[in-house]
């Protein structure tokens, strides 16, 4: 009777533990959302140092917050250290540009982008950049077209000098009205 117990022990324990692996990665999240950048980005840092990692972003209308960004991070053990964030909005790409590449010398890389529409009515590209403890600079490049018969040749130029596509998103600037806003990045060479 003792074995037969011990058996059934055995095979109830396989059956409740079958298809979970004992060492299986577990993740956690945490999911921001606010129609302020400023608060996004001081969120985001605050997320970092309790040990969460950028994940995805959006940005539109949600069903009970309105106009708002949705920023969702994960924590998953062994994640390579504290990381910082920086977020950037503008309704300009060439002050994009600018930023991004002062934030890329200092280490940050691109991680999402998205439309930020805030709760006031104003229309931003938002850029995500994340900078970990082993970053390396990078260049950043801006392309913006009214036109898509004219992003591939802007694309294959941009391929041509070494910068890998991003991410794009469809953005009312302030000067170009609706374009499409292409973020494109490559590893620093130096000072250009």
């Amino acid at each position: 009777m003792m074995r037969f117990t011990v058996v059934l022990l055995a095979l109830l324990s396989a059956a409740f533990s079958f298809g979970a692996e004992p060492n299986a990665t577990r993740i956690d999240y945490r999911v921001l959302a606010t129609s302020k950048t400023s608060s996004m980005e001081r969120e985001m840092n605050a997320a970092a140092a309790a040990g969460f990692s950028f994940s995805s972003l959006m940005g539109g209308e949600t069903a009970f917050g309105g106009k708002e960004t949705v920023v969702v991070m994960t924590k998953v053990l062994d994640s390579g250290g504290p990381k910082r964030y920086r977020l950037l909005a503008t309704n300009k790409t060439s002050t994009m540009e600018k930023e991004l590449n002062e934030a890329g010398s200092d280490g940050y890389a691109y991680r999402g982008l998205t439309v930020f529409e805030s709760a006031f009515g104003g229309r931003e590209v938002a850029v995500i950049l994340e900078k970990s403890p082993d970053s390396h600079p990078w260049r950043y490049r801006i392309l913006s077209t009214n036109r898509t018969s004219t992003m591939e040749r802007e694309l294959r130029d941009a391929g041509a000098d070494g910068f890998a596509l991003q991410g794009m998103c469809v953005a009312k600037t302030a000067l170009g009205g609706n374009e499409v806003v292409s973020v494109m990045s490559r590893p620093s060479d130096g000072p250009q």
